[in-house]
């Protein structure tokens, strides 16, 4: 991106750090630099240059005026000229002179320099992650080949760059010349300022017939990156620190970057107001919308970032007002620079970023956004999307996959170009799980439409609620590998039921049955009330008929069901298993289901209802009959008791 931060308009996020050893000059070319307009400085450094004047403090200089510009080219050039000194540098120059390595694939060089980044500044997020990710182009050569790129034909010798859709075309920015008589320039490109452009897309997505858009939106300095709302009808953009015709400057006396809302009256922009979270002394710019219109993305300087610049999100409410900015946190941000971000439907955030370990200069990194707001893993996007230099401003329309990106890779037209880009896979995540599952009658499996079901997290947050459709299904969507949810199950004439379930560590779907059973249960005589209200079985130990603690409890399940109807009438039946002779065990089920009736006399049921009979082992539920080998469970399935409803009145 040859101009990068200068067209692009964040020159002025970033503070130049230099080493104390290398001293400084009063020169022009040192006020040029020190007041970022880059390409004066650097035709009068390589005149020094060029006269053999190689000061460290001149080499510095010019390498870094290269690398804010986007020319890494050089900038390695002249750092290589720098560290030929042993010059003692910061270790912010360890981290620039690798960058620049690899924008001339010089990997191998590029990752010395980085361990000595790392050594020199470990605490620095970029210097972590280039630690971990050692690996970092076998990772990036697993995503690549996710895109077909070429010229997307509108480009010019000027720098065009960033885009957004807007009524079926593209809008982007550009300095190209306008036809005006004077010209007015930019110090810090060399170029024009920059204004707002518009493009017809044809059915292949290659651009054409490109015309000055917005009139009334272009000033006399910058505007760039615009985003429209689905209805066209309001749009965030950027532009210079100016509006109504008044220009702001910070302490320093530097116009810095807003962003500034308008709205669509016919055919005219207008209520051109900047957002509140603006301020004179640090940069806001390069807006983006959520799929929902809910959440602005943003690029910025503002106190609490942790690079050069980083991203932030905000809330838009209803009434038009907006939240606290948020920054995006360290997964995200790093001590460099993260910028244009873009959001799709899926909640997939893509951005660019020269502080995640990449190919040279900047290069789209896409992050998944999980459903706390926070992101997954960080991953580069591949070539040939990015290249060995600098690689931005990502635009995808998600159902022709088709969109475009802003390099100023080799073969291009002006310092940066547009491309137009094919999608043809998409991207692995390291894990992706989908929670889906289906609602039936625990009795009949017939299947349950319109019940309501909701999915909470590990620490019970409601997550989300939705309905079973019209086969009893229910699609929670993308859910976190390895994590606990709840899903409660509600629909009228039902009980309410609760489940878990634990989320794979593998990339698939979970499928969770679930069953529910009607508030009402119809019984008739023959059906074992514990059966149909779910009561377990009423076990005993082996050779005894106390009526045990966990029996008590289930007896009160019975209990309650013949107190709740009082008509019904049941006949207890116990059982043992074989173990032992057949009278032994026909005594011992008589007394078992003896046990069992008193219980239920003593706690309040009328000795009437009541008729116990003992079966011994004359009808057991498995193989385990005399002289057949069992485990102690398979035995214990025998010794139970059934409550079979004799009468009902």
């Amino acid at each position: 991106m040859k101009k990068y931060y200068i067209s692009i308009l964040l020159f002025g996020f970033f503070a130049l750090q230099l080493s104390a050893q290398v001293g400084s000059r009063d020169t022009k070319a040192d006020k040029d630099y020190d007041r970022f307009a880059y390409i004066d400085a650097i035709k009068t450094y390589e005149r020094m240059f060029d006269r053999g004047y190689k000061s460290p403090d001149m080499l510095l200089k010019l390498a870094n005026a290269y690398y804010f510009s986007g020319d890494l080219e050089n900038a390695a050039k002249y750092y290589k000229e720098l560290f030929a000194t042993e010059t003692i540098v910061t270790p912010e120059c360890y981290y620039r002179f690798a960058q620049s390595l690899k924008s001339i694939k010089e990997y191998e060089k590029a990752d010395e320099m980085m361990a000595k980044f790392n050594k020199e500044n470990g605490n620095d997020l970029r210097a972590k992650l280039a630690s971990t990710q050692k690996n970092y182009l076998d990772i990036i050569k697993k995503n690549s080949g996710r895109y077909i790129i070429e010229n997307a034909g509108i480009n010019s010798k000027y720098s065009d760059y960033g885009s957004s859709y807007y009524k079926g075309n593209l809008v982007f920015t550009s300095a190209r010349d306008t036809g005006s008589f004077v010209k007015r320039m930019d110090p810090w490109t060399g170029e024009g300022f920059t204004n707002l452009y518009q493009s017809n897309i044809d059915s292949d997505g290659m651009l054409g017939n490109v015309k000055k858009a917005f009139e009334n939106l272009n000033s006399k300095f910058h505007e760039s990156t615009p985003v429209f709302t689905a209805d066209a009808k309001t749009v965030y953009f950027t532009r210079n620190n100016y509006n109504a015709g008044k220009r702001g400057n910070d302490a320093n006396k530097t116009t810095l970057l807003k962003i500034y809302r308008a709205t669509l009256n016919g055919e005219k922009w207008e209520n051109v107001t900047e957002l509140p979270f603006n301020n004179d002394n640090y940069s806001v710019a390069h807006p983006a919308l959520s799929f929902d219109e809910k959440t602005l993305y943003f690029a910025s300087d503002m106190p609490g970032t942790l690079g050069q610049s980083d991203l932030y999100k905000v809330k838009i409410y209803d009434d038009g007002t907006y939240g606290t900015p948020e920054n995006l946190g360290k997964g995200i941000n790093t001590e460099g620079r993260e910028t244009f971000p873009f959001v799709t439907e899926k909640n997939e955030l893509y951005f660019a970023s020269d502080g995640h370990p990449g190919l040279g200069g900047m290069d789209v990194f896409v992050a998944k956004a999980r459903q706390d707001g926070s992101f997954k893993e960080v991953l580069n996007v591949g070539e040939p999307l990015n290249s060995s230099k600098d690689d931005f401003a990502l635009l995808i329309n998600p159902a022709t996959k088709i969109g475009y990106v802003t390099s100023n890779r080799d073969g291009g037209l002006g310092g940066d170009d547009i491309y137009k880009v094919k999608e043809n896979r998409s991207i692995e995540y390291p894990c992706e799980q989908f929670l889906a599952g289906k609602v039936t009658d625990v009795e009949t499996s017939q299947l349950i439409t319109n019940a309501k079901v909701s999915l909470y997290n590990s620490s019970y947050q409601l997550l989300k609620s939705s309905a079973t459709n019209d086969k009893g299904e229910f699609d929670f969507g993308e859910v976190e590998c390895e994590a606990k949810y709840y899903i409660k199950t509600e629909k009228e004439a039902y009980n309410t039921d609760e489940i878990s379930t634990t989320i794979a560590d593998n990339t698939g779907k979970t499928f969770v049955p679930v069953t529910i059973e009607k508030t009402l249960k119809k019984v008739t005589v023959g059906d074992d009330i514990a059966k149909v209200f779910g009561i377990k079985i009423i076990y005993f130990d082996l050779n005894k008929s106390d009526i045990r603690a966990d029996a008590a409890l289930e007896l009160s399940k019975i209990l309650d069901v013949m107190m709740q109807n009082p008509t019904i009438k049941i006949d207890i039946r116990s059982h043992t298993d074989s173990r032992n002779t057949a009278m032994y065990n026909w005594k011992l089920s008589e007394r078992r289901a003896a046990a069992t009736k008193a219980w239920l006399i003593q706690n309040g049921i009328e000795v009437s209802r009541l008729t116990a009979v003992g079966y011994g082992e004359s009808k057991l539920v498995n193989k385990c009959a005399d002289g057949v080998e069992c485990t102690e469970d398979e035995h214990q399935a025998n010794r139970r008791s059934e409550f079979v409803i004799v009468s009902i009145k």
